[in-house]
């Protein structure tokens, strides 16, 4: 059955190109063209990943994706003319999963939409799915984080990003790992993309976001998973 991908830009003409894009590459897509037919349109059709615009109007991007946070954790790819990167650091931050520049290619909304969706379907699984740290339990297969037996609401990125350290605890990885295994070869992106998810993620789960027990900062290299449990 082929994935929905919703599509939001009151662009009409974009939006009708990157749905004829998103088509020919096997998926189901829905379009909206503001905030508000978006929330209902993600109601009804529970889209396996939504391709979001910033500015729209009714209401924006940003606003949307608060609202729609509440009820779902879609993974969300935002489109922003702003290429500014405190403007697309802010959208991250937001809790977007990845990101697209206008002026874009198609052909790359559809690359960064696929390798989203990969993350989140992955065909191989390790011998143990479950990873565990103190309080905080990851589960790959039933793609769900705890901690202290309460559900953290993790974007794909998080969850990526969290899986790749919690597998590995005790290793160091730099920002540019972290965001090659994220991305792979679409590297449009930017070292401190890793920083912006890292900040998200312990807001989430460390009880002082300024005194990290799980993600501990490597200085000069990057993150890693404390082992010292």
């Amino acid at each position: 059955m082929a994935q929905t991908i919703l599509v939001v830009d009151d662009e009409r003409r974009l939006a009708s190109l990157m749905q004829s894009y998103l088509e020919n590459a096997g998926f189901r897509v829905v379009l909206a063209h503001d905030g508000r037919e978006a929330l209902f349109a993600a109601r009804d059709e529970k889209p396996d990943l939504i391709v979001l615009d910033v500015m729209m109007p009714e209401m924006d991007g940003y606003e949307f994706m608060r609202l729609h946070r509440r009820e779902r954790n879609t993974p969300i790819i935002m489109l922003t003319a702003r290429a500014d990167e405190a403007d697309r650091i802010d959208g991250l931050g937001r809790g977007a999963d990845d990101y697209v520049t206008k002026p874009f290619s198609p052909k790359e909304v559809v690359a960064r939409v696929e390798a989203v969706l990969r993350r989140l379907n992955r065909l191989e699984e390790p011998a143990e799915a479950v990873f565990r740290a103190g309080d905080l339990v990851l589960d790959e297969a039933a793609w769900s984080a705890t901690l202290a037996g309460k559900t953290i609401d993790l974007t794909a990125s998080e969850f990526s990003l969290l899986l790749i350290m919690m597998r590995s605890p005790g290793r160091a990885f730099s920002r540019l790992e972290l965001l090659d295994k994220l991305q792979g070869d679409l590297f449009e992106g930017y070292e401190r993309t890793i920083d912006v998810h890292i900040k998200n993620m312990r807001a989430k789960i460390e009880a002082n976001p300024r005194k990290p027990i799980y993600i501990e900062t490597v200085y000069g290299v990057g993150y890693r998973m404390s082992n010292e449990w």
